[in-house]
């Protein structure tokens, strides 16, 4: 408690190091830090030459790593749960606290280590936004404002249609649970893809079962088309022969159930012919008849090709033109997809919270539903 003052006013890092900070000074655990101790680590390890972000980076990994792990940041999700006051209403719920803290952890990981093999180096942490979010949520007591990461409400949404899959409650997802996400949006092919862990390799380390971090991972590439980690996600998907250019006949093989959905829903279907003079006119690809990932990511309309290909609702609302969307995002440019799509479902749900509370007859509807969950 004493130690806080000196990480956020000498050091000027945020508060929910303290304990990692003072740890790593403590070598010997003896449960104090002297003042010559931490001018010692301070001084001598050369931390007052370093940006903010290689004094966060030595402060948390290994002495043995060069990188940081998952785990190296759980002791500083341990302390801002502890600490912050918009978690407070979470401590008496640790098992939610834990599974805020896993998401926060993935939700990091998913954005900022783009090589995806769980060692974040120092080079990624400095490319990132992260020490910037982090100095914000020491700033703000109201944690739903910082919706990088942090954001309790995009922890409940994740957490939500995660159980709702989750049918046996085992933390496991297998292809027929995931079909169901969504209204059953997705096509049974990219489905299939995503378990065939081509995008990414499965941390359940189960044949045919997604994990929580997997899903994690699933649904903010799902719900953020337009992201680098998302167009990343699916291109793998979508390249069938694992070469890094998508052609029509791969593009067609993911349309055609598309094709065949159309037609059961009585709807008017739209010919794939039409569709790729769509897509090329779309991303305007640097060569005739191949699309690399690099043309995605050239394009703002990129996100929409994944969704014609393989998710039925959001191609037949992007035909549509939704304008009542189109409002929406003209009206706040600064959300993402994902932004928008977390607080109609938070929206939801906490109605449907509120709507079971007065059915089962307490009739103590909670008059701010951001605590109402858990």
């Amino acid at each position: 408690t004493e130690f806080k003052l000196v990480t956020r006013e000498v050091c000027k890092l945020p508060s929910f190091f303290s304990p990692a900070l003072f740890r790593r000074i403590d070598a010997e655990c003896y449960g104090i830090v002297t003042r010559d101790a931490f001018l010692k680590y301070w001084v001598e390890s050369n931390m007052l030459t370093m940006d903010m972000a290689t004094q966060v980076f030595e402060i948390l990994k290994q002495p043995n790593h060069r990188y940081l792990t998952k785990s190296d940041f759980k002791p500083v999700l341990e302390e801002l749960l502890a600490t912050h006051p918009g978690l407070e209403f979470l401590q008496g719920t640790p098992e939610f606290q834990e599974k805020y803290a896993e998401t926060v952890i993935y939700r990091i990981f998913y954005y900022i280590n783009r090589s995806g093999n769980g060692r974040l180096t120092l080079r990624e942490l400095k490319r990132s936004n992260l020490i910037f979010v982090m100095q914000q949520v020491d700033d703000e007591e109201e944690i739903n404002k910082i919706l990088r990461y942090f954001s309790y409400e995009h922890f409940y949404v994740i957490y939500c249609k995660f159980w709702e899959l989750d049918t046996d409650h085992d933390y496991l997802l297998d292809r027929e649970n995931l079909i169901r996400y969504g209204n059953h949006c997705l096509t049974y092919r990219i489905v299939d893809r995503i378990f065939s862990q081509v995008p990414k390799k499965f941390s359940s380390n189960m044949e045919g079962k997604m994990s929580y971090e997997d899903f994690v991972y699933f649904i903010l590439a799902e719900e953020n088309k337009s992201s680098e980690p998302s167009l990343e996600y699916w291109f793998k998907c979508i390249d069938l022969d694992g070469n890094g250019v998508l052609t029509s006949s791969e593009l067609q093989y993911f349309y055609e159930e598309q094709l065949h959905r159309m037609s059961c829903m009585s709807q008017e279907p739209v010919l794939f012919e039409d569709i790729l003079c769509q897509i090329v006119d779309m991303i305007s690809p640097e060569r005739e008849g191949y699309i690399t990932l690099h043309d995605l990511k050239r394009s703002k309309l990129s996100g929409n090709i994944f969704n014609i290909l393989f998710n039925l609702n959001k191609f037949m609302a992007f035909e549509s033109r939704d304008p009542f969307l189109i409002h929406q995002e003209r009206e706040d440019p600064t959300l993402t997809e994902w932004d928008r799509f977390a607080h109609r479902e938070y929206v939801r749900l906490s109605m449907e919270e509120d709507s079971e509370a007065v059915s089962n007859g307490n009739v103590e509807v909670w008059e701010e539903s951001l605590e109402a969950p858990f």
